[in-house]
């Protein structure tokens, strides 16, 4: 098996912020592995170990997942993709074609190169391990660096792919570090050392996961030799990677997989499966099917909508209480054949659902908005949402990367939508299943002070997923970055921890305790009766 080459194969994308074996070419978009589809209860990639065999000769896996939920690359992280189509330039922006930013950029954290020419883009992946190509296109580099704003000084420049979304901030260098363009077998030992340096450099939670990840990975070093079967190799980085559990962490080799070992109401899904004899899909299914009619029946009492390409359920809980349940933050549209919907294609799609919603809940004394299955997608979808609660702009959250020195972090800020929305009391609820742009969503309600965040704790994933091909083939997905919250917490790790506790999915009755508590919310929102 010819493992070491570097594959000249289709684009890859850099950076993801969702779960994935296709490359989520927008820098915002992220969700981690569901358990079941939130359309029809259809069983989805479990969030696993997982060891595939056999291992091929390495090929690129570009292949991108419909977000409508049709199709799944087996064995690897769900990705609810959002490719970033081009976005209106406001003043002061320019597209990133122009004469002034031409030339070779490194950006500060992320170990990207950027060469920029009036023919198109090329990404080189920089570590201190080595220099290697990336394989992504122009068109999907221009979806995330499209757009550009000048730095601090003249050879300073902030790439970005849409208004509002992140920033990375680049240097210019007068030519490409030598070597990184010269063809190259990449022995095992030295792809560890590629491996272990983008850990190194880029991983944000070892304080909060693994301190001392570092110093037990180069225990391992003297286990590699130059010609190390790639499988051994593989297995070796699965087993560092453990440890860790992160949701926004995986390794990719073709038909082998590395995802972190389920957790909370997942692991106690596959203890079920386990008690009852019966595949993990199985039950799954069964899980995901009880949850959504224990919403349509028990909570909105066969009254309700489920829309959005069945990514949203609304209705009321109760007299005046209104309920909406998001199980996504992307996937409103089915994309066409072989087609990703855009961001600007959700939002299109998800604006007039909430719309409606909102228009229905004008008199309503409270909104329950139910994350508590939500599995992520983009933070501009998150944001959207968030904006419909908020009379006035209110501060979010702030971002940033690992290794960007110098950067100040990114403010998002929450501006009152235009839109019908709610400004009343509003209780947001989450699970530990709740992650990624989930996350993102609760961390911006929980700014806003009509919102009271119930529930139990959310996962402790927020960053983006760094996307990062590896010189072999293989792809490394990790979190690079730190999210803060109005005060300027950091909960990753940890999760959000609710204001107002209330257990969600019981180990004594998964298939309905969600509904129960639900409904319990609900009836404990109603005013008493003079």
């Amino acid at each position: 098996m010819a493992l070491m080459d570097s594959p000249r194969c289709s684009a890859t994308t850099p950076r993801q912020k969702a779960p994935a074996s296709a490359r989520a070419t927008h820098p915002n978009f992220r969700a981690t592995p569901p358990m079941m589809s939130p359309i029809s209860g259809q069983a989805l990639p479990t969030a696993r170990e997982v060891y595939s065999p056999p291992l091929a000769a390495p090929r690129p896996t570009h292949d991108v997942v419909s977000s409508g939920g049709g199709s799944w690359r087996k064995g690897v992280l769900l990705v609810l993709a959002g490719l970033l189509t081009a976005c209106a330039t406001p003043h002061g922006t320019s597209k990133a074609s122009t004469r002034d930013e031409d030339g070779v950029w490194r950006s500060r954290g992320y170990g990207w190169l950027l060469s920029v020419t009036p023919e198109g883009m090329r990404l080189h992946q920089e570590t201190a391990a080595g220099c290697y190509a990336d394989p992504s296109s122009t068109a999907e580099l221009k979806e995330m660096f499209g757009l550009q704003e000048p730095g601090p000084s003249a050879d300073v420049r902030d790439f970005f792919g849409a208004p509002g979304e992140t920033r990375y901030r680049f240097d210019r260098l007068s030519a490409l570090p030598a070597g990184c363009d010269t063809p190259r077998t990449w022995n095992a030992l030295e792809l560890f050392d590629v491996f272990r340096a983008t850990f190194a450099e880029h991983y944000a939670a070892f304080p909060q996961r693994a301190p001392d990840w570092l110093a037990r990975l180069d225990a391992q070093r003297s286990r590699v030799t130059p010609d190390m079967d790639g499988r051994a190799l593989f297995t070796l980085f699965a087993d560092a990677l453990r440890s860790l559990n992160d949701a926004h962490v995986g390794l990719m080799a073709d038909t082998l997989t590395y995802e972190p070992r389920p957790t909370g109401t997942f692991e106690l899904l596959e203890q079920a499966s386990r008690a009852m004899q019966r595949p993990v899909r199985d039950v799954q299914r069964e899980w995901m099917r009880a949850y959504r009619d224990g919403i349509l029946q028990t909570v909105l009492r066969g009254e309700g909508h489920h829309v959005g390409n069945q990514r949203v359920l609304w209705g009321f809980a109760a007299p005046r209480v209104g309920y909406l349940n998001l199980l996504t933050m992307g996937g409103f549209v089915a994309g066409e054949e072989g087609q990703t919907p855009t961001l600007a294609q959700e939002l299109a799609a998800l604006e007039p659902v909430l719309d409606e919603a909102l228009t229905a809940f004008a008199g309503a004394d409270a909104v329950i908005l139910d994350v508590s299955n939500n599995r992520g997608g983009h933070d501009a979808v998150a944001r959207a949402v968030a904006e419909r609660f908020t009379a006035r702009p209110r501060r979010a959250y702030s971002k940033w990367a690992t290794g960007a020195k110098d950067v100040p972090p990114q403010e998002f800020t929450l501006q009152p939508s235009p839109r019908p929305a709610f400004h009343g009391p509003v209780y947001v609820v989450t699970s530990d299943v709740t992650v990624s742009a989930g996350e993102v969503l609760t961390l911006a309600l929980r700014a806003l002070p009509n919102v009271t965040h119930v529930g139990t704790a959310t996962r402790g994933a927020f960053s983006d997923m760094l996307m990062k091909p590896l010189p072999n083939g293989w792809t490394v997905h990790l979190s690079n970055e730190h999210y803060a919250d109005a005060r300027g917490q950091d909960h990753e790790a940890r999760g959000l921890p609710p204001q107002r506790p209330l257990e969600i999915f019981k180990s004594e009755d998964l298939w309905h305790s969600h509904a129960q508590a639900l409904r319990a919310l609900a009836d404990s929102l109603v005013p008493p009766r003079p």
